[in-house]
């Protein structure tokens, strides 16, 4: 049996891994558990019939262990826990929305053209929240060992220091210690490494948003 996964490609290199931190969470699941995996790169601009035709939402990412294919990354990843529990990303309940409203507030502010406006401080106390919860749990979100929320938090993180880097000319301050120690040992992994999309198809996958 053979895992396959389909994400996104690069915008104007189909042939190159894409910027959807969606796809890279599947992809270091699969990577932090050592399972070997087949990956198709889906130019989302230009799907490719036999994708619609399994997959006719045509969203990235999906995943076959052999059978069907499955769409959703919060599934997706359940079901690889469920599949190869070894080694364990299983979050502690308690942890299980650690960072979570970071993405959804990051995403406002490359938009912001109003420097009085409230995303840069939404951001702001968010990242806070996990300095604080860091300090207190880290080095990672439970203790010295990943799980699925880092898994989860990396590739926003990363969108997040590249997007906001080139935009706004804007980093994590320097004052939230942890969070920059985080951010540093997550793109550091070889599993990162790996499956990271390259700044510039990052910076292409926001210039329309921006």
């Amino acid at each position: 049996m053979v895992v396959e996964v389909c994400v996104k490609a690069a915008v104007g290199a189909p042939d190159v891994l894409g910027d959807c931190p969606f796809s890279q969470r599947v992809l270091l699941t699969l990577e932090e558990k050592k399972v070997t995996y087949k990956k198709h790169l889906i130019n989302v601009s230009d799907k490719p019939k036999w994708f619609l035709e399994v997959n006719p939402e045509g969203k990235v990412p999906v995943i076959n262990f052999g059978d069907k294919w499955i769409p959703d990354s919060d599934v997706i990843v359940g079901i690889i826990e469920e599949k190869y529990p070894n080694p364990s990303l299983i979050a502690p309940p308690e942890f299980a929305s650690v960072g979570s409203k970071i993405f959804p507030t990051f995403v406002s502010f490359p938009k912001s053209k109003d420097s009085s406006d409230s995303t840069e401080q939404a951001l702001l106390d968010e990242l806070k929240a996990l300095e604080e919860h860091l300090k207190a749990h880290g080095p990672y979100i439970n203790g010295q060992n990943v799980c699925s929320v880092d898994m989860s938090l990396a590739p926003k993180l990363y969108h997040l220091e590249v997007a906001l880097g080139h935009f706004k000319k804007w980093s994590v301050p320097e004052s939230l210690s942890h969070v920059r120690n985080y951010m540093k040992l997550l793109f550091e992994r070889e599993s990162f490494q790996k499956t990271k999309a390259e700044e510039k198809y990052v910076i292409a996958g926001w210039a329309p948003k921006v």
